[in-house]
């Protein structure tokens, strides 16, 4: 078994590592790791919750050595306020020394201020904050030796890739050793590698699909409340729900906590604060239910989340996966269920050319009675939408689709 000693990574780290029960390297740590300390640039390609961010602080505690009073010497950029606050804490544990300036919006600026002309070693934030208080002249980013673009594909997702240009613009070319980390790898990110890495290594690790048990559940819109509270009940355990909209999500939770669910909310209309509460409260297992929108589909990293529900289908196939990805990580077992109804065909149809994987439909009945994932048949709008050019004989042009096959009992 290979050990962080063995990676070539000091005693002092290893011993702080190990206070905290981390006492192997996962598989892409263990790729990456001995490539940073050779001070190669890097691009980690992985699934979410495979153990990347330990993959990139740890070769950076290394070559930062302790807290200098010399200015920033890494930058790390991400995509949401939860990710950076999240690897913050990560880095807190394996060097406490260091010191560090959590660069987030939703906030006030005097402790981010504070923080950065306090000798600041490692800046951690998401872009629009980082530009701002660059361009006040607070944050500096010009002795920059360690930068890291994490979740880089979300990072265009959100329309971010021209003020991730521009910070990386900001800091030296010649003495920047860079890591660019993302689950995959789309051609804006492919671009930023060619025109801002210079001979990075690759690591790329495939996903850990048997411990995931992913179907489809058609349930009805007028349904889905009540169908959902009673597989949460069902459930027993910890499940992170996710619904396309801020106000749905909000109404959602509060139909939940009426029903006698231990129930919290992240989504983006809430304060940072409450955000944060939120996830701390569920983390300790104060909630048992976190219905979110898409800004929980990364950088939640919560080990006992055992179902995810998909109660409103996302935008891309691209955000089904980091959904997905909230459960089932590090090897361990997990569930997710997708909520199909007659009227998302069309938007099923799309994910599915997008990359989407082809899912088994679940009995729900045998699901709520047992637990069990029974595969039933697909119903009619499903194929019928799968092959439109062969309608329903009888059907009504406007309907065609929509044609339901009465459910088995």
């Amino acid at each position: 078994m290979t050990t962080f000693a063995d990676l070539g990574v000091r005693p002092r780290t290893v011993e702080t590592l190990t206070r905290q029960n981390i006492l192997d390297p996962l598989a892409v740590q263990a790729a990456a790791i001995p490539a940073l300390l050779r001070r190669r640039d890097l691009v980690m390609q992985a699934p979410t919750g495979s153990g990347k961010t330990l993959a990139f602080l740890v070769p950076m505690v290394e070559r930062l050595a302790g807290h200098q009073p010399s200015g920033i010497r890494a930058l790390i950029v991400v995509p949401t306020r939860e990710l950076a606050s999240q690897i913050e804490a990560v880095l807190r544990g394996i060097d406490p020394k260091l010191r560090t300036a959590l660069i987030i919006g939703g906030v006030g600026y005097g402790g981010q201020t504070s923080a950065l002309r306090n000798s600041c070693d490692v800046v951690i934030g998401c872009p629009g904050r980082i530009l701002d208080l660059a361009g006040q002249g607070v944050a500096r980013l010009d002795r920059v030796q360690y930068l890291v673009l994490d979740e880089a594909d979300e990072m265009l997702d959100q329309g971010f890739a021209r003020d991730v240009e521009r910070i990386i613009a900001m800091t030296p070319t010649d003495s920047r050793q860079t890591v660019l980390a993302s689950a995959t790898i789309p051609d804006w990110v492919q671009r930023m590698i060619d025109k801002h890495l210079v001979d990075p290594e690759h690591v790329r690790l495939s996903a850990d699909e048997p411990a995931l048990e992913h179907g489809l559940v058609r349930v009805e819109r007028e349904n889905r409340v009540s169908v959902l509270s009673r597989l949460l009940r069902r459930h027993g355990g910890s499940a992170i729900v996710f619904h396309r909209t801020k106000h749905g999500a909000k109404k959602l939770a509060r139909d939940l906590a009426r029903d006698g669910h231990r129930t919290g909310e992240l989504q983006g209309n809430l304060s940072q604060n409450a955000r944060d509460r939120a996830i701390a409260a569920f983390r300790r297992g104060e909630s048992d239910v976190l219905v979110a929108t898409n800004v929980a589909a990364r950088g939640i990293d919560v080990s006992h989340v055992g179902l995810v529900v998909n109660y409103e289908l996302p935008e891309t196939a691209n955000w089904l996966t980091h959904r997905v990805g909230r459960t089932a990580r590090n090897g361990a077992a997990g569930r997710a269920l997708t909520f199909l109804s007659a009227d998302d065909a069309d938007k099923w149809r799309k994910l599915r050319r997008e990359g989407a994987p082809d899912l088994m439909w679940v009995d729900d009945v045998a699901l709520i009675a047992t637990g069990e994932m029974r595969a039933v048949s697909a119903p009619e709008f499903s194929t019928a939408a799968a092959n439109p050019s062969r309608p329903r004989a009888g059907a009504p042009p406007h309907r065609q689709h929509w044609r339901r096959r009465r459910p088995a009992r």
